[in-house]
């Protein structure tokens, strides 16, 4: 008797197991679906809404005019506020730091227009015009003081050698500016005598040079020594001479090394307040004599 056909014994073919690969047993299952992010709709992402709708049922279109209309209206009214309005105007303008000069020179020289728009005022145009108009002023700090003001800030150029001039005298800054003409010498500042058309030096150095020499010299000195120093004395530009109140005399030399000789003529000055005559030409070798 024949046996059991194929689809008896449950073989391959057979219909309980089915007759392809996942009817096998252990065969691997078909990979799921890959779930949607959450808060997206089924069937995928949205595409735009029509019309630039916002969610809400608001349209973008009409928010964006609204802002460019609110952002015109802020900026014409700040515009009409710095410029067209009476509340940020210049009423005031004040001047500190003068000494020779006056507060009311000062001012004037800024001429600073009084009711203009303080936003418009321009700082560079006043500083210069000060400056021009009156040479003894070294610097100007020029402020907007809000919401009605102008503040000046000015530093006077000071005087370290005077330069005779008929009857009146020149004088002259740490940086050899001759900056103004007086008709009485101010104390404590040394007039200057160049006579160096004699020197053998003089084709080197001119005057102008010899002149600058002199400010750096009579800026190194300490206050205290400048203003018993009568006069500044250049022969050369290696043969300074300094005349010091009570007929002293203090032989400089160059420009060269002026700490070192301001120490040794400070220390002489000290030790020997008796003396007539101090050589600091070499200041590692400073001299002293007569009494």
């Amino acid at each position: 008797m024949a046996g059991a056909s194929t689809a008896q014994r449950g073989g391959p073919g057979a219909a309980g197991e089915g007759s392809g690969p996942l009817g096998r047993p252990g065969a691997p299952k078909p990979p799921k679906s890959p779930k949607p992010p959450k808060g997206s709709a089924p069937g995928g992402p949205r595409g735009p809404r029509p019309g630039g709708q916002l969610p809400g049922g608001l349209r973008r279109g009409p928010l964006v005019v609204a802002g460019v209309v609110l952002a015109l209206l802020l900026a014409a009214g700040c515009t009409w506020i710095l410029y067209g309005s009476s509340w940020l105007r210049i009423e005031k303008v004040t001047a500190a730091g003068t000494e020779v000069l006056t507060r009311e020179q000062v001012l004037a020289a800024a001429a600073v227009p009084l009711g203009a728009p303080l936003v418009s005022v321009d700082t560079d145009e006043i500083e210069a015009r000060v400056r021009g108009r009156l040479p003894r002023i070294d610097s100007v700090d020029v402020v907007r003081a809000w919401p009605h003001g102008i503040g000046l800030k000015v530093t006077e150029r000071k005087p370290v050698l005077l330069i005779r001039k008929d009857a009146q005298f020149v004088e002259v800054d740490a940086s050899g500016v001759r900056f103004d003409t007086v008709g009485q010498a101010p104390t404590g500042v040394p007039l200057l005598e160049l006579s160096s058309r004699q020197s053998p030096s003089g084709r080197r150095f001119d005057e102008e040079r010899l002149l600058h020499e002199a400010v750096g010299i009579a800026g190194d000195l300490p206050e205290a020594i400048r203003k018993e120093t009568a006069q500044v004395k250049v022969r050369s530009y290696d043969s300074v001479l300094l005349e010091l109140t009570g007929g002293r005399t203090v032989v400089w030399g160059s420009s060269e090394q002026g700490a070192a000789k301001v120490r040794a003529l400070t220390a002489l000055l000290k030790a020997s307040p008796e003396a007539d005559r101090f050589d600091v030409s070499v200041p590692t070798a400073p001299a002293v004599s007569g009494s």
